[in-house]
């Protein structure tokens, strides 16, 4: 059994969703990011940057539980533990999926962060960082773009770790000044891609429980999420 620490954010939908994919049994356990339970001493224990997703494989290697944190380890751990194509035994098609990973973990994932960050969250509206961040966001849409005329998916012909990590980044695509019909090739891809019951059911693993509205947040939420709390750990 997988222990998925789990919060509604891109990150930590990669994982879910990969493991519908994979079809390996697993049980959510919430940190509620925006009341600081990222900070629990047990969770840091797990997770020691205070980020979700993390897991614990309750049946690692030698049958020992395994701590992981980070999206990119993980997805590389699960997929290797049952040998699956969505991660090729292929030496040119498993780096082919490797470089569209860390294309995600390094580009996508930190630009768009910063996008919503600039565009929908911080408290003052910052003109030279929400232009730079949106121009980024719209490269790096125009990357894809252009990998995806060349190809079914980013990788290749065949679905892999590389869209299920970069998918959730791009759900929330107007938040990054964009709009999906201006990428034809993303577009087909992106849509593709949300039909797949996998996708769904990793999407649903909490429901509606989390606010959507993009307003930014206040209080309690701000600190853990931006403030001094989440810099500090305390």
């Amino acid at each position: 059994m997988i222990r998925l620490y789990f919060w509604t954010t891109p990150n930590a939908y990669k994982v879910s969703i990969l493991l519908e994919e994979l079809g390996l049994p697993y049980e959510v356990i919430p940190v509620h990011i925006g009341k600081g339970q990222q900070f629990d001493p047990a969770f840091l224990d797990i997770s020691p940057n205070n980020k979700i997703p993390a897991i614990v494989d309750q049946d690692g290697p030698g049958g020992t539980p395994l701590p992981m944190f980070e999206s990119g380890a993980i997805m590389v751990y699960l997929a290797e533990k049952v040998g699956s194509d969505l991660y090729p035994q292929d030496t040119v098609r498993r780096y082919a999926v490797l470089q569209w990973l860390m294309f995600q973990m390094g580009g996508v994932g930190p630009m768009l962060g910063q996008a919503h960050h600039f565009r929908r969250y911080a408290p003052e509206q910052i003109a030279y960082a929400i232009e730079r961040y949106t121009k980024e966001a719209t490269r790096l849409y125009r990357v894809i773009d252009r990998q995806l005329a060349r190809s079914r998916f980013l990788a290749g012909d065949d679905y892999s770790l590389a869209d299920i990590a970069t998918y959730p980044w791009l759900r929330a695509y107007r938040w990054q000044g964009q709009e999906l019909s201006d990428w034809p090739n993303l577009q087909r891809w992106y849509t593709e891609v949300r039909a797949r019951p996998a996708v769904q059911r990793g999407l649903a693993v909490m429901g509606e429980k989390v606010d959507r509205s993009g307003k930014p947040p206040a209080g309690e939420r701000w600190a853990n999420l931006f403030g001094e709390k989440q810099f500090n750990g305390r």
